[in-house]
């Protein structure tokens, strides 16, 4: 059972994992150097622990002390209990859901190792807005795809934001990063892949007439919102595919996107 610690004092030691989390540059470079990231909310909380993440603590509001009581029981990690006002002196915001955990990151599985087993690949080129991240995370989780494949530079999943608007689905859908861009691609082609790059230019052809159900393997490529996917990742792709726009609407925010490809990609592929 966990202790549960009442912390009067911002500046406690114990409370570093929670320190400056909307400092974006801070935090990017911290949290997978300490090999740590953060949960927010109970549902996220319970949805890391069940994705068999550790727990290194806990920070909680006290009204939040009885909700999270059953996992509270079953932690060797300790629980901080905190008033709302030291929470936001700690962390920089007001915490909304009242609820923190400062959970172990896993090692990152090689692109290979997802490679072997999945069917359905997304792959993401300089995504690096963490609530597109998340977004892209949720649909992919909801939507049947199996892996994601990160460029070099591409946001961290497990950033507070992403995990966030994700609703945990980052925990769901297994993920690596590719090593070099777009050289990386290869590497798919190599093991089965077809990739699809994702683009509203009008040489690209309608998703349903590319019918990416009906191919054995699938890789979707695609790219930060506003830029798209970068000439060097267009010319790698197999082929260009598209969603048919209207109203003079020339295209979608990535997020929007993912999920409208995502389902053309899944939708009809056989069930294993």
């Amino acid at each position: 059972m966990a202790d549960l610690i009442t912390v009067e004092d911002p500046d406690d030691p114990r409370l570093r994992d929670y320190t400056g989390l909307t400092d974006v540059e801070l935090r990017r470079k911290r949290e997978p150097a300490e090999g740590l990231f953060i949960a927010e909310g109970e549902k996220v909380i319970r949805r890391a622990k069940e994705a068999g993440y550790e727990m290194r603590s806990m920070l909680l509001s006290a009204k939040w002390v009885d909700v999270m009581r059953d996992v509270i029981d079953e932690l060797p990690a300790p629980v901080y209990a905190v008033s709302p006002e030291l929470a936001e002196q700690v962390t920089g915001y007001h915490v909304h859901r009242g609820a923190l955990a400062s959970m172990q990151r896993k090692p990152l599985p090689t692109a290979a190792d997802l490679l072997r087993s999945a069917r359905r690949v997304v792959v993401m080129e300089s995504v690096n807005d963490h609530t597109n991240i998340g977004a892209i995370f949720r649909s992919a989780a909801a939507l049947g795809m199996d892996a994601v494949l990160l460029s070099p530079d591409c946001a961290d999943p497990l950033y507070r934001r992403s995990v966030k608007v994700s609703m945990g689905a980052v925990f769901s859908v297994p993920y690596a990063r590719l090593d070099t861009w777009p050289k990386g691609l290869e590497s798919v082609r190599e093991a089965g892949f077809t990739l699809l790059a994702l683009t509203p230019d009008e040489k690209a052809r309608p998703l349903d007439e590319a019918a990416p159900h009906t191919m054995d393997r699938v890789a979707l490529m695609l790219g930060a919102e506003g830029d798209g996917l970068s000439t060097q990742a267009l010319v790698a792709a197999d082929e260009w595919v598209r969603i048919p726009m209207s109203h003079g609407v020339d295209s979608l925010n990535v997020g929007a996107a993912a999920a409208v490809a995502f389902y053309a990609v899944a939708t009809g592929r056989p069930q294993v």
